[in-house]
């Protein structure tokens, strides 16, 4: 436990312990994207995590999925997004903008703009979203064309920049969880025949453009990634998994960290540990039965050497003073999934501290 709490070096970043808040969608922010004061209090609240990695953020209008997700793409959102920092920063912590494009996963019912979304290819993906009206089936997104795919990377460029504007440490570009960027690079929702599609090197090429993108933009020292391999999230079926990411690290130049959501595959972990050189952060979800990341989950990964620092979701949306509850036994707050999404401060920045408690 010990090896947990202590600060560390990664990369440029230098860290309280190596507990980091994961990204995890709260859908707090106004219609037009723009975070709150709420916003604010709920990160300041967690600012003692190593780092903290933001919701998913999204780079432009037609790159949001869900209704109030915050963007990053004007200058009001930017301006916004500066008393969240401010709030991590005045009380010592960093805080990292994920940046997320969901690609065909959306629903123009979700947004004043009503757009529809788009993708690789225009491929539907199984399952159904939550609008105002209920529940509704997802619906065939737009094909990208080579034009909107430059626009797509100049977004992300732009929200970049916009994030480092708006105070953040750095930002992770989101390559996971059926999101755009995985969406390019599965076999099942890309079925492009130009150079973005087909075989393993023209799948990744969209997200190693974007990556290079970001890091010639901001520094490479301030660019991270997160990946899901082998992660069936969002109707997701890569086939050649191994190979896929194989290849897509041995294109990445050496960024500030690479973050890895483990979907049951510890194998699969264990060989990107080993390709890849720099900072590795992970979630560790070694089985099915696993549970929510716990420090004692979280210490047995540091000490096998299978990550630098360990993400952590459920236990820092319950437990705002999740370090200090881990350094001194404590117990943890019971937690509500009925106020995960959407909603005011109830289950959000309402759960009590050891002190206030």
């Amino acid at each position: 436990m010990d090896t947990l709490l202590a600060p560390s070096q990664l990369s440029d970043f230098e860290i309280k312990n190596k507990l980091i808040m994961a990204p995890m969608s709260r859908n707090r922010a106004t219609s037009d994207g723009l975070a709150t004061e709420l916003m604010a209090t709920y990160y300041g609240q967690r600012a003692s995590a190593g780092i903290i990695i933001s919701e998913g953020i999204q780079p432009s209008v037609q790159g949001q999925g869900f209704m109030n997700s915050p963007g990053l793409h004007n200058a009001q959102q930017t301006e916004s997004w500066k008393q969240v920092t401010r709030s991590v920063h005045q009380k010592g912590g960093l805080i990292i903008a994920q940046l997320m494009h969901a690609g065909r996963i959306g629903h123009p019912s979700l947004y004043e703009s009503a757009h529809q979304s788009v993708a690789p290819s225009a491929i539907v993906a199984k399952g159904q979203t939550f609008t105002p009206n209920g529940m509704q089936d997802y619906l065939t997104p737009k094909t990208l064309s080579k034009k909107d795919i430059q626009t797509c990377i100049q977004d992300f460029v732009n929200a970049a920049r916009n994030a480092i504007e708006a105070g953040f440490d750095g930002v992770e570009i989101h390559a996971g969880n059926g999101f755009l960027l995985h969406q390019f690079m599965a076999s099942n929702t890309n079925t492009r025949t130009d150079e973005y599609g087909g075989n393993i090197e023209n799948r990744n090429r969209f997200a190693i453009e974007v990556i290079h993108a970001v890091v010639n933009a901001i520094g490479v020292n301030k660019t991270g990634i997160r990946i899901s391999p082998n992660n069936p999230y969002n109707d997701i079926e890569e086939v050649d998994t191994a190979k896929l990411y194989q290849n897509l690290l041995s294109r990445l130049p050496k960024l500030a960290f690479l973050h890895v959501m483990e979907a049951n595959n510890r194998e699969q972990t264990k060989q990107l540990r080993r390709q890849w050189q720099g900072p590795f952060i992970l979630n560790p979800h070694k089985n099915d039965s696993a549970g929510v990341v716990t420090a004692k989950i979280a210490a047995k990964v540091l000490k096998d050497g299978l990550a630098d620092a360990v993400c952590f979701g459920a236990l820092f949306v319950a437990n705002p003073d999740l370090v200090q509850r881990i350094r001194v036994n404590a117990p943890f707050n019971e937690l509500d999934p009925s106020t995960f999404y959407g909603g005011d401060h109830r289950g959000y920045t309402d759960y009590p501290t050891m002190q206030s408690a």
